[in-house]
């Protein structure tokens, strides 16, 4: 059962052929990440005048790659929500115009539950992937980190699951772009900050951690603690513009925030898994999202949980078409999210 998957969410356009839900035979991905960065963040109308460009070639590289004619495909599996409407919008009127002009089943797809389903992705042919040695056992407790999203969700199995908590405010990797920002390092934030943490004292400062409900997450305080240690540390009043903070401050200083900050923000996140592995004992921990790439967030999981701990490959962490085509081969196992291609709809407030 082979399934394109069609990624289009946010500023990476990403087309892949997955086999059985688990075993990829190809992956495409066409960025704007470098068009984005002189901005600080992701441009909507950039993003998606791009992805009308390269959507088409990014889909026939990931059939070419995958040796596959559209014969060979039985689905197309699309993102329809979260993300930026314009961005889903060619995603989805692409997906639809080929499952009408190809006669392939359509199928409706989440983009934080596909970031989930990259770790049930355990093989592949293609050079330069690290995979998992097996796919994660049920009950697991999924914990989804990226510029949108920050929650645990506990699966008692395929699509039955429940929200354990989320974020009351801002993301965990808006966080690491807005403290990159403030030192003037380059977008995306997440590994400028891991980096650049490298060089500095994790200890230095001292930040506070978010009191919220036993498994919600915050982390607006922790980014305006921030902001007012920068000031600080450049001896200026707490009024001063926070985007000329980072001539103000050493390089030694700026490493010791990014460290220091990265340690709560990640200490903050282990914490709470935790207490949720003590609680409802899964045989398996996956880690899912952009921020799943950090490197100080795998070693500390595995430094502290003794139980399985499934992270994707780097590159399967960020945005990707791959990701889509396997949940899209497991909601077609179990006839989940089956779309009509003549009116599917995007849903950029789409939740879990």
């Amino acid at each position: 059962m082979r399934i394109l998957g069609i990624e289009s969410s946010c500023d990476e356009t990403g087309a892949a052929v997955v086999e059985d839900g688990t075993y990829m035979l190809s992956s495409s991905v066409a960025s704007s990440m470098s068009l984005h960065a002189q901005y600080g963040g992701v441009v909507p109308e950039i993003a998606a005048r791009m992805q009308l460009e390269v959507i088409i070639p990014t889909i026939d590289n990931a059939l070419k790659q995958a040796a596959c004619q559209w014969q060979d495909i039985d689905a197309i599996a699309v993102t329809v929500g979260a993300g930026l409407g314009s961005s889903l919008l060619i995603g989805v009127m692409t997906a639809r115009t080929l499952a009408i002009t190809q006669n392939k089943p359509l199928i409706a797809c989440n983009h934080v539950l596909g970031h989930v389903y990259a770790n049930f992705i355990s093989g592949t042919s293609l050079p330069d992937y690290l995979m998992p040695k097996q796919a994660p056992e049920f009950p697991l407790l999924a914990v989804i980190l990226s510029g949108g999203h920050s929650q645990l969700v506990l699966f008692e199995d395929h699509f039955n699951y429940r929200i354990l908590g989320r974020t009351q405010d801002d993301a965990i990797g808006e966080a690491f772009d807005k403290v990159a920002k403030l030192l003037g390092l380059p977008y995306p934030g997440g590994p400028s900050i891991s980096a650049f943490a490298l060089k500095g004292d994790a200890l230095r400062f001292k930040l506070p951690k978010a009191k919220m409900g036993k498994y919600d997450f915050s982390f607006s305080g922790l980014k305006t603690a921030v902001l007012r240690l920068a000031q600080d540390q450049a001896g200026v009043s707490y009024d001063f513009p926070s985007f000329q903070l980072s001539e103000r401050l050493s390089e030694a200083q700026k490493a010791d925030i990014a460290a220091s900050f990265q340690h709560v923000a990640i200490e903050t996140v282990v914490d709470k898994v935790l207490l949720a592995v003590e609680q409802y004992s899964p045989k398996s921990v996956v880690l899912a999202g952009g921020v799943a790439a950090n490197t100080l967030l795998r070693q500390s999981m595995h430094q502290k949980l003794s139980l399985p701990i499934n992270v994707p490959d780097l590159k399967l962490c960020t945005d990707n078409g791959a990701m889509i085509a396997a949940l899209g081969g497991w909601q077609l196992r179990y006839q989940k999210g089956l779309a009509d291609p003549y009116s599917l709809t995007i849903s950029p407030n789409l939740s879990m």
